[in-house]
């Protein structure tokens, strides 16, 4: 079960891009921000939240604090004892099931079998091939599989931990170029375009980046009067992470 965590960024958001967007004083340092910069949230390129899709036992948790995953990896493996043990019983109800049929077929054939019976036997064949399905996807769901290539941001669950069907397991950051939110002047609009260039700089390494306009809001907020953009790197980055924040430079906008 996956569940996407987009209300826990939702308040850094709105802290961090409600601070002025131009030609404002910093009382920190003193300088004046430039008319045509303005803050900005560095988010991942996607995140989730894995949790079990069915009540059990950890087994084994192959994941770690930061640690990276391919995807397709086994990430949570539960304890499938129980369901395997009810596809063993299936798989045989299914095989008498078949017999049974066949045989009233052949008597059928030797008009020793009505219809009904025929059809009462296919009947049952047809329940038990469900019942081993049901099983067998049971079973596909004691192994949690990693949706895409990333990196393991907090875990829920520790192994021999027994769980709960919709219990969060793991949250996950989706590797890649990195996502930008940020709020922008209303009155920049004119020159706002998608899949404007402009560059962004983070705080936190004191280094400036590439960046790329790739959507922008359809509504003005009417308060601030600003308008969300949401923007992405042109290339990914080892010393960014997601939660950093920066100012970001267009040229030509006042």
């Amino acid at each position: 079960m996956i569940h996407l965590p987009v209300a826990r960024w939702a308040l850094c958001i709105s802290a961090l891009l409600s601070l002025p967007a131009a030609a404002q004083t910093d009382r920190a340092s003193g300088t004046e921000q430039a008319a045509d910069a303005v803050r900005v949230l560095v988010l991942p390129n996607g995140e989730t939240t894995l949790a079990s899709p069915v009540p059990g036992r950890i087994i084994a948790m192959n994941a770690g604090l930061g640690l990276p995953f391919r995807q397709g990896d086994v990430l949570v493996s539960l304890d499938c004892e129980e369901p395997q043990a009810r596809l063993a019983m299936a798989k045989a109800e299914l095989t008498a099931a078949t017999d049974q049929h066949e045989a009233k077929l052949r008597m059928q054939g030797l008009e020793q079998a009505s219809d009904v019976e025929v059809a009462l036997a296919a009947s049952a064949v047809a329940k038990a091939k469900a019942q081993t399905d049901l099983y067998q996807f049971q079973i596909s769901q004691c192994s949690i599989r990693a949706p895409w290539d990333g990196n393991t941001a907090k875990l829920h669950a520790r192994s021999f931990m027994s769980v709960t069907a919709g219990q969060p397991l793991l949250d996950l950051v989706r590797r890649g170029p990195l996502l930008l939110k940020l709020n922008v002047p209303s009155r920049w609009m004119s020159g706002l375009k998608n899949r404007q260039d402009f560059e962004v700089a983070i705080d936190e390494t004191g280094n400036t980046y590439p960046a790329r306009v790739r959507r922008i809001n359809s509504r003005v907020d009417p308060v601030s009067q600003t308008i969300e953009l949401e923007a992405t790197m042109l290339r990914s980055h080892a010393d960014l992470l997601p939660g950093m924040s920066g100012v970001a430079r267009f040229s030509g906008l006042r």
